[in-house]
């Protein structure tokens, strides 16, 4: 072999002791001294260091990794026990673990004539079994009334794989006969499997994701858990069922043997940005005009729509996540939440988000179940194993995740979407896996209101067919109504433009918009001015004042709102590259929030602004009305066992409320529970 020719132990040790870094620093040598300090298992080691510092035993790895890397484990450890002669007492293998190759394939891309070659892969973890032991040495007990001893198998620096090959004779006494294994004396490492599956932006339209099941062992295992963006550097291999026999299939899988594995922290490392895209990110960014520019580069073929698109481009930007001195998290993430008539272009809004955003999944609500968007537990046909599966909210961390037809999911799906949104992560309790998964993902959310048409004379809440909790979570929530108009000319025109194929004027292309969304929220994480804190505060405490002011006024505004608003400020301050957020940003954020509030939190029956019709789903009128109601029930119910329905509309008539009012309480009422029929059109108090 080539191998003997360059004497690749002699020459890996002069590479660990003589390598240098740019500034001078024994850099391996330095990791060994730490390996020895803290009982370490793994070095580190970067291939280009080893490329650029002796390519022969780097092009010898490439060609031959399996023999080769065992070679420098084994030369690994006699180099440290040399050091300390009682490391190998306490650690008994160690691993160099190879990073930043040269080669990386897609997972698509892989096809046989990479088996038994290093590859890197990337990808998203997407399910993760628990820690076992895999024996890689096992004694065996000969069972004879000759030998009766114990070996060692197999024999010399061999590894058993992942099945254990009895031994046919005794390599002791050489005669055949029944082997039991010495459980207490077999030498075991952890091991654990992993499914890599490609990230959902890579995948191309209409495929499913391929996916490769990577096995870590040693200290590789729990490195890294479902959700996260890796990247694993291994050993492509095949793998065999059970002993070849005659008529086995032909047919293997491949797996990968990971060497090393490198969790992307950085959020949007997707996107690459060069020198060039900087510049022009920069320039774009000197623009006054910028705001208006990239809200209207926010699905251009769409007319119209002007403060959804504003929203839609606040969600992409988002806020600046915190953390507190006490370990609580604060939500950067805005969430956007669009209700509209049929045929108002609410999905094609959503497609281009989804499109535009730098990570981004996009499900409907009628195709998503709660597992399918949280996380769930799958058990493996062959095994019996249980894994723990990512769904759509953790697979969008630090991305974004669009929910269209959100009105159309199922009650109990829909609950699972409550942790998410604002704690931003997906706990689980399954099968005995308790897991705590990571989902900072922003919601953009689209759905039609419950009768088809939104009906203005309603409240929000009789509108959407969603909870209030839900619709509480939510930073802006936008009604898009059909009414024929003056625009509608204008409208059909554009309509027949588009289709005409006739260009959008001024606006930034899609692939630029994309980095510049990238490098805002990698780089930019502005920070309130006094100005701007004053002016929201101000504008906090006058709503509430307005509140207090007379005791049967209605809540304008809660600290959620404020939140929002301080969210809100930041994704603008992002848009134009600021460093600071500015009184101007805030005013913004406030004009934004009042277009919210003014639309959609507002009790239709009073006319007035009144924030509990999303927190709570009634406004304070009706809850009035409601604890009246109740007191007329109990009255009557008193003296007759139950209360008659047209005597409590009666005294509701003589205490103020109208007669449709009532009915339509009594059967809310009576479908929360409150309330009890006892014969009919008799009612009486839980």
């Amino acid at each position: 072999m080539e191998a003997q020719q360059i004497d690749l132990p002699t020459e890996f040790e002069n590479f660990i002791k003589n390598f240098k870094d740019s500034s001078g620093n024994y850099k391996y040598m330095n990791q060994l001294n730490e390996m020895i300090a803290y009982r370490k298992k793994s070095l580190l080691l970067d291939f280009s260091d080893i490329y650029s510092y002796n390519d022969k035993i780097a092009t010898e790895i490439i060609a031959n990794p399996l023999y080769t890397l065992k070679i420098l484990d084994e030369k690994l450890l006699k180099i440290i026990s040399e050091i300390d002669p009682t490391y190998p007492d306490e650690v008994e293998r160690v691993h160099v673990r190879l990073i930043n190759l040269p080669r990386t394939i897609e997972l698509r891309k892989i096809r046989s004539n990479y088996i038994n070659k290093l590859i890197t892969v990337e990808g998203i973890l997407t399910k993760q079994t628990p820690v076992k032991e895999r024996a890689y040495k096992v004694v065996f007990k000969h069972v004879h009334p000759d030998c009766n001893q114990e070996f060692e198998w197999p024999e010399g620096d061999e590894e058993m794989d992942e099945i254990i090959k009895t031994p046919t004779v005794c390599p002791l006494c050489g005669k055949p006969g029944q082997f039991e294994i010495v459980a207490e004396k077999t030498k075991l490492t952890d091991w654990q499997k992993v499914i890599l599956q490609e990230r959902p932006e890579e995948v191309p339209p209409g495929q499913l994701p391929r996916q490769l099941e990577v096995v870590l062992e040693d200290d590789l295992v729990d490195s890294a858990r479902p959700g996260d963006r890796v990247k694993i550097t291994g050993i492509l291999l095949i793998k065999q069922d059970s002993i070849v026999k005659r008529g086995s299939r032909a047919v293997f899988d491949v797996y990968m043997k990971a060497l090393s594995i490198e969790v992307s922290q950085k959020v949007l490392d997707e996107v690459e940005i060069t020198d060039e895209d900087k510049k022009k990110i920069e320039d774009l960014a000197k623009d006054p005009w910028i705001k208006q520019k990239i809200i209207s580069s926010i699905a251009p073929s769409i007319f119209d729509h002007w403060e959804i698109k504003e929203a839609i481009a606040l969600a992409l930007f988002g806020g600046v996540p915190r953390v507190m001195p006490d370990g609580t998290r604060i939500r950067g993430d805005i969430h956007v939440l669009i209700i509209g008539d049929p045929g108002t272009a609410k999905s094609q809004i959503l497609q281009f988000a989804a499109r535009v955003a730098p990570r981004s999944v996009y499900t409907t609500g009628k195709g998503a179940t709660a597992a399918g968007l949280t996380a769930a537990v799958v058990r493996e046909k062959n095994s019996g194993d249980y894994y723990l599966e990512a769904g759509a909210l953790v697979l969008a961390d630090g991305g974004i995740a669009v929910i269209d037809e959100i009105d159309k999911m199922r009650e109990e799906d829909r609950v699972a979407i409550h942790e998410a949104m604002e704690q931003q992560t997906v706990s689980i309790a399954k099968a005995g896996i308790v897991a705590k998964l990571n989902a900072r993902a922003t919601i953009i959310a689209a759905g039609n209101p419950k009768f088809g048409r939104y009906i203005a004379e309603r409240g929000i809440s009789e509108n959407i067919d969603l909870p209030p909790t839900i619709l509480s979570r939510f930073d802006l929530i936008f009604i898009l109504v059909d009414k024929p108009s003056d625009e509608d000319q204008r409208l059909a025109t554009h309509i027949l433009d588009m289709h005409g194929g006739k260009p959008v004027k001024d606006i930034i292309p899609v692939d630029l918009l994309k980095k510049y969304i990238a490098y805002a929220r990698k780089y930019v994480n502005p920070e309130l001015t006094e100005e701007a804190k004053q002016l929201l505060a101000d504008f906090y405490v006058e709503m509430r004042k307005k509140s207090s002011e007379s005791p049967d006024s209605p809540i304008l505004i809660t600290p959620r709102q404020l939140e929002a608003l301080i969210r809100l400020s930041e994704a603008y301050a992002r848009m134009a590259l600021r460093k600071t957020v500015t009184k101007e940003d805030a005013e913004n954020a406030i004009n934004i929030m009042r277009i919210f509030l003014e639309k959609v939190g507002i009790d239709v029956e009073s006319g007035a602004m009144d924030i509990d019709t999303i927190m709570t789903g009634k406004p304070k009128s009706a809850r009035e009305k409601m604890v009246k109601i109740m007191e007329i029930i109990d009255t009557l119910s008193g003296s007759e066992g139950c209360a008659k329905l047209r005597e409590i509309v009666k005294e509701a008539e003589r205490e103020g409320i109208e007669r449709q009012s009532t009915e339509k309480l009594i059967s809310d009422m009576k479908k929360s529970g409150l309330i009890y029929e006892t014969k009919p059109e008799c009612y009486k108090k839980v």
